[in-house]
């Protein structure tokens, strides 16, 4: 994805990573994506997505929230949410635990919050002009 930086692009492999045909879906999308805006609360941040419209797409909306960061100068680490609207990536969450986001991240390490994930990942794709497009990604 255009636009991330290193934690942001960390934080989406992993929230992506996996065989259901969804996150699949979801790959291909972040390839075609870039971040449009990213802000700052004090305790997390926000990055918002533009996704090309050539990307396929899935049903409805939903959100991937199993990922969760050891991060060196944090006392309780940090989460995350991958936000999907209408089909599409839109946002990506990272929040901490009762305490300020750090200026400077460093030292992170990733992991689900349990193994094997249970994800609740939509079955099908929007009908809409990029269905034979959309359709390989199933077989």
């Amino acid at each position: 994805m255009q636009g991330t930086n290193e934690l942001e692009q960390a934080v989406l492999n992993k929230l992506l990573s996996g065989d259901h045909p969804a996150l699949a879906v979801l790959r291909v999308q972040a390839e075609k994506a870039r971040v449009v805006e990213r802000k700052k609360t004090g305790v997390g941040f926000f990055c918002d997505f533009e996704v090309e419209a050539s990307a396929p797409v899935l049903d409805g909306d939903f959100q991937i929230s199993d990922v969760y960061d050891e991060l060196s100068n944090l006392a309780h680490g940090a989460g995350f949410v991958l936000f999907v609207r209408s089909g599409r990536l839109s946002m990506l969450e990272g929040f901490t635990f009762d305490e300020p986001w750090p200026q400077h991240v460093c030292d992170f390490k990733l992991s689900y919050d349990r193994d094997p994930r249970d994800l609740q990942l939509p079955e099908k794709f929007r009908t809409d002009p990029c269905a034979n497009i959309c359709r390989c990604y199933w077989r």
